[in-house]
Parts: C-alpha cells; sequence; structure tokens
C-alpha cells in the first residue's frame, strides 16, 4: 500500500508518493504565501531583537566599576574615550589626570554619556568620578592632611542606580612614599592614617561603598612579580600593607580577591620592558563593603590598553554588581 507524505516545499503544497518518487506540486493562494512571508519576517526580526532585548536587560540588571590611574588626562583622553565605548563601565574613577578644573572635558565626556565630578591642578595628582547615572553628594574637602595642599587625591560621589540602588563611590590616589624612611613616606602614612577614619565616617553614612583607586600598596606577595627583590620596599612594605589591612578591618573587602585568587598586576614600569615581561604589581584596588559584596558577579584587570601606543603605566581594574 503506498503512503502519501505532506510537504511545505519553497512555497507550493507537495505531495510525494512514497514508492514511485512521485512529486505533485500545487501552487498555494497568494493570501498563504503573504501569510507564510509574514511570518518570516517576524521569526528573523525576532532572531534580530532577542539578543538586543537580553543584552539592554542584562545592563539594566549590571553595575560595571572601574578605576584608571591614566598618567595624564591631556596625554591619554583618546584611550580613555575608547576604553568607555569599549568596556562601557557604568562609573570610571580617574587617577592622575594632572589637570587643572578649567581644563577638565566635561563637554567631550558628555557625548559620550558621562556625568563627571573632578578636583584638580597642574602637572600633578587629580581624581574624577564619571558616571551614566546621576552623581550626587559630591564631597572635594576633607581634613588638613587629606587636603594638603596641592595635593588633590580623593574624591566621593553617590551613583543612583535605578535598580541597585544608591552606591557611594570613594576615589583615592594614595600617596606614593618615594622610599621608606623619608618625609614623603612618613607623609603617606599619616595620609592614610586620616583615609582610614575619613572611610569609618563615610561607612557611617553610605554603608552601600566601594573605596577605589591606585593605593600605591601591593597587598601581598602574590600581588608582586618578585616578592623576595621587592620585601621592605615601597609599595611592599609591611608597614604599608599594616595599613591597608586597618582599611580592610573597617569592614572592607578587595573586590577581586573575592572571586579570583590568581596572580594579577595593574601597574608595569615603563622601563625594562616591563609590561612584555610582565614585571608588575598589584596596586589599583576596589574594597568594598558588605552590601556590596552581596551583589558582586565578578571582577577583573583589563591589560589590553597597557599594550597600547603611549600608554599609561596603569591598566584599568573593575568589578561588576548584579540584583540577581
Amino acid at each position: 500500500m503506498r503512503c502519501a507524505v505532506l510537504l511545505l516545499q519553497d512555497g507550493a503544497r507537495s505531495f510525494r508518493a512514497a514508492s514511485a518518487r512521485l512529486v505533485i506540486s500545487v501552487p498555494l493562494p497568494r493570501d498563504s504565501q503573504s501569510a507564510l512571508a509574514k511570518r518570516a519576517k517576524l521569526r528573523h526580526r525576532r532572531a534580530l531583537w532577542q539578543p538586543a532585548k537580553r543584552r539592554a536587560l542584562k545592563a539594566e540588571l549590571t553595575m560595571k566599576i572601574a578605576s584608571w590611574n591614566v598618567n595624564s588626562l591631556n596625554v591619554r583622553m583618546n584611550h580613555l574615550a575608547d576604553w568607555l565605548q569599549s568596556a562601557e563601565p557604568d562609573v570610571l574613577a580617574l587617577q592622575e589626570t594632572k589637570m587643572e578644573d578649567h581644563k577638565f572635558p566635561s563637554r567631550e565626556l558628555e557625548d559620550l554619556g558621562y556625568e563627571a565630578a573632578f578636583i584638580g591642578q597642574k602637572s600633578y595628582n587629580g581624581v574624577a568620578i564619571l558616571s551614566k547615572h546621576p552623581l550626587t553628594d559630591v564631597q572635594s574637602e576633607f581634613d588638613d592632611v587629606l587636603n594638603a595642599p596641592d595635593q588633590r587625591r580623593v574624591l566621593a560621589a553617590t551613583v543612583a542606580h535605578p535598580l541597585l540602588g544608591e552606591l557611594r563611590i570613594v576615589n583615592v590616589y594614595i600617596v606614593n612614599g618615594q622610599a621608606l624612611g623619608s618625609e614623603k613616606f612618613e607623609f603617606k602614612m599619616r595620609w592614610l592614617k586620616a583615609l582610614q577614619h575619613s572611610v569609618k565616617e563615610q561607612l557611617a553614612r553610605y554603608p552601600n561603598l566601594v573605596l577605589l583607586g591606585d593605593f600605591n600598596i601591593a597587598p601581598e606577595d602574590i600581588d608582586c612579580y618578585d616578592p623576595a627583590g621587592w620585601s621592605g620596599q615601597i609599595h611592599c612594605s609591611e608597614d604599608e600593607r599594616a595599613a591597608l589591612r586597618r582599611l580592610q578591618a573597617l569592614g572592607l573587602e578587595d573586590s577581586l580577591r573575592c572571586v579570583d585568587s590568581a596572580q594579577h598586576f595593574s601597574w608595569w614600569d615603563y622601563r625594562q620592558a616591563s609590561f612584555r615581561r610582565n614585571l608588575g604589581l598589584r596596586i589599583d584596588l576596589a574594597l568594598i563593603s558588605p552590601p556590596v559584596k552581596a551583589q558582586l558577579q565578578s571582577a577583573g584587570i583589563d591589560s589590553a590598553p597597557r599594550a597600547q601606543e603611549s600608554p599609561s603605566d596603569h591598566a584599568p581594574i573593575w568589578l561588576s554588581l548584579s540584583s540577581s
């Protein structure tokens, strides 16, 4: 007994006689062809639209926060613009802008979709906070140590995310210190003590807090390419690390170490082909309070900008928060 198989092929109804391999094609009415075409177009649009919808929804449910010592915004503005467009952070803390306030590129950053709070000076220091979301409670005045003359090193602001709520951002460019035993090192230790006091006050007012920036301290030996060679040296001394631990004792955790125990670096000297040889330190950090840790999804360091022509000696660090 022969059977017939009903197929839809190229807008026609086909009957295939299974044993005789006979095909009889009957054209579909125009209205049926039109309906098939519409359904095909709809499926195509859905295929294109749904990934975009998922990306947009994911962006609404997550918040990416980053920090980057750009080592002169005037020199690195093109690098910054490229990274903002590719990485798309919600918030970016900048250090060493080395730019007076009247020269700050607010309009250019606004064109890229970012509001900016900043405090700077000519040739040295300078910090800024860029945000896709509204910035409120901006604070640039602290105590006499943090606001020592010609020391534009700390800036705080609250970011209002539509789903994750308010988040306090404290952006710091901690004193380098030059060398142990020097006056600059003593100033660094006083500055860290003043920062500890200020962060304690900030946490009392803003429990959802991220303290991030260039700390000029490698927290542990794993954060240094040559622990023995750097032992007791600036950035890796026990005094500096103890001061950092006192900051963390306020209830702050290193966001990268919450998710990753491997060795990573965020700074490489310009000399001795340090980046190519991966002779680096991890001195750029993002410390987070417990409510922020509960939302932490991932964290990392983007070394790609360090490979560009005329780069900063630092790479951007980042963390991602999620409401789910």
